[in-house]
């Protein structure tokens, strides 16, 4: 008995009440309910602490402050609450205020001739939705509370309005080409994919968070021995390295959903033979994808990043696709360094016919 009283005497008093009905619609700071309900520092932290002390309401660190909410009815206290509103006062056909004070002026919790007690999980929010309707300030708290939380809101705005155009260009926390890349993978049905031009098999492992099975292919051995100890290391089990020339792939015709070439074709001593290889492994309906840099005349990549093409053009890549018997989707630049040389991106994606 000890406990509902408790929780029915914090929730009695008519400013925590006031309060109770601002957090169960917003997450509120001190600063916060001071400004909604115009009263002292140290007035709203003892009825946030009798409140929090009844069970009524949880607080969660936000930076140097905290924000507070209605207390989650799985908590400790609402199991007690579950457990002991039945029994305690037979809420059957009383009225809610009566439980309270024994005042009769409220209606009933249930249903007149109703047997059966008013459910403990819609307790706390029968008492809110009478003191919202009986609570002259409610209306005017409300309408305070939204001003505040568009305070907030507009801070978060004038924040972006002075980022605009920078976005790209200044460091943002979790934005980054590879969390855009698995969201977008997640898009992708379950499929079998080759990596054609792996390394050691980054691209293959990000595929692998979605594929059914991925065949990471490179020419380099030690490229793959490193793949083969990374994907040992985080336990991924779907991914497959075979050493072989992307011009010559060890797998059966019509095998694979989907091959990929991702900065690797300009590599290659014949691209369009590769091309022509990774359609052979393809089922009907099958996609190649080609990530590869735009043509330049950054000479020194020949030996800095042992480039056999120093790029392709549009028109050059939608032309091999072609004949290696693809259907072009599309052939764009993707994507444009900032800094020199400023290489630029192409995608292609080819589709082999049914």
């Amino acid at each position: 008995m000890t406990s509902i009283l408790k929780t029915l005497r914090a929730a009695a008093d008519p400013t925590r009440l006031r309060i109770l009905l601002l957090l169960n619609a917003e997450e509120l700071s001190v600063a916060e309910l001071q400004e909604i309900l115009t009263l002292g520092q140290s007035t709203i932290s003892t009825h946030l602490a009798q409140l929090k002390q009844a069970g009524l309401v949880e607080d969660r660190r936000a930076g140097k402050s905290s924000l507070y909410r209605l207390a989650t009815l799985s908590s400790a206290n609402h199991g007690a609450l579950q457990a002991q509103v039945p029994d305690a006062f037979a809420l059957k056909g009383h009225e809610f205020s009566r439980a309270v004070n024994g005042s009769k002026e409220a209606g009933p919790l249930a249903p007149e001739g109703s047997s059966s007690p008013v459910p403990a999980r819609s307790f706390l929010h029968e008492l809110l939705a009478r003191a919202a309707a009986e609570t002259l300030e409610a209306s005017a708290d409300q309408a305070a509370m939204r001003r505040v939380v568009k305070k907030r809101q507009d801070r978060t705005r004038i924040f972006f309005d002075a980022m605009a155009g920078r976005l790209g260009k200044d460091y943002v926390p979790g934005k980054s080409w590879k969390s855009i890349v698995v969201a977008l993978l997640q898009l992708l049905p379950p499929m079998t994919v080759a990596d054609l031009g792996a390394g050691d098999g980054n691209f293959s492992f990000l595929l692998a968070t979605r594929a059914e099975a991925v065949i990471a292919i490179d020419s380099s051995e030690k490229m793959l021995e490193v793949g083969r100890e990374q994907a040992a290391r985080h336990g991924i089990r779907n991914v497959e390295f075979l050493q072989a020339d992307m011009e010559d792939v060890p797998l059966r015709p019509a095998s694979v959903d989907l091959a990929f070439f991702s900065q690797s074709l300009h590599h290659a001593l014949h691209p369009a033979r590769a091309l022509a290889e990774a359609n052979r492994i393809l089922k009907p309906g099958g996609r190649v994808v080609v990530l590869d840099l735009a043509k330049h005349r950054f000479e020194e990549a020949r030996e800095l990043y042992a480039d056999e093409w120093l790029g392709f053009g549009e028109a050059e890549l939608e032309q091999m696709l072609e004949r290696a018997e693809f259907r072009v989707a599309q052939v764009a630049v993707v994507d444009r360094d900032a800094e020199a040389p400023q290489f630029q991106t192409l995608m292609a994606i080819g589709e082999k016919p049914r």
